[in-house]
């Protein structure tokens, strides 16, 4: 990696946590499929097949395919969930998740890893930090997050606002690890691990349409009140950083 120039595109291995709801996986396919989108606005004007070499690979539930060899990328991208990163989930796949995570961030081939959401989370946890419900409940929709010192060197922006959707939270920092950003209800936004880690709580990736329809299907199932509801359909709309987050973990990526 280190020896890359900025004309190769990085090997990047997309671990798909979870598949999207009807609309979505209509327009998208997967959630690789998302972030493909959104990388593809973040490197514009470059085609993303210069900047990237996108491979996706489905890991839910004991018949998940295999995982990607170290040695043949230079990073990897674990995408958001509905499941519980501090569960081991159906045939222990989420704690092997954790346990490959661990591998890549001790791998001799430097190989670089981004975590989002329920990936920030399986992150924290393959490096010893607790994960757990979050006493403060569900953030969800368009929210302003405040950025630290490390937050506004790394994001290139004073204020931060990005969608969320999560009522678990990571307890601490992992050990050597900056803090990216907090809000009231969640104190770790997001961490990084220079030339290592970079985790955002929040999803870069979701757009309105996309956040819409999982909170029709929460609200739906009785998982989100009336209120937290309408809050979240209030502000699934409005402006927010995802393209300059994902420009954030390609510079990340080409460090």
């Amino acid at each position: 990696m280190g020896s890359q120039t900025p004309t190769t595109p990085i090997r990047l291995a997309i671990l798909e946590a979870d598949t999207p709801l009807p609309q979505t996986r209509a327009k998208y396919s997967s959630y690789g499929g998302v972030f493909e989108s959104l990388f593809a606005q973040a490197a514009a004007p470059a085609p993303l097949d210069s900047v990237l070499s996108i491979s996706y690979h489905h890991i839910v539930g004991p018949s998940a395919g295999p995982y990607p060899s170290l040695d043949d990328v230079d990073a990897i991208l674990i995408t958001g969930s509905k499941h519980n990163a501090f569960e081991d989930g159906e045939g222990n796949w989420i704690a092997n998740l954790a346990e490959f995570v661990r591998k890549a961030l001790e791998s001799e081939t430097r190989v670089k890893v981004v975590g989002v959401c329920f990936g920030h989370q399986v992150v924290a946890r393959a490096l010893g930090v607790p994960v757990g419900r979050n006493a403060h409940g569900w953030e969800v929709s368009v929210t302003e997050v405040r950025l630290s010192d490390k937050g506004r060197e790394v994001f290139g922006k004073d204020t931060l606002k990005i969608h969320q959707m999560h009522r678990d939270a990571v307890a601490s920092l992992p050990a050597g690890a900056e803090s990216l950003a907090e809000t009231d209800l969640c104190p770790i936004q997001g961490f990084l691990i220079p030339g290592k880690v970079i985790t955002v709580q929040g999803h870069p990736e979701f757009t309105g349409p996309i956040v819409k329809e999982i909170l029709d299907s929460r609200k739906a199932m009785g998982i989100l009140t009336d209120e937290m509801y309408k809050s979240g359909v209030d502000r699934v709309e409005n402006e927010h950083d995802g393209v300059a987050i994902a420009q954030a973990f390609l510079r990340f990526l080409r460090e």
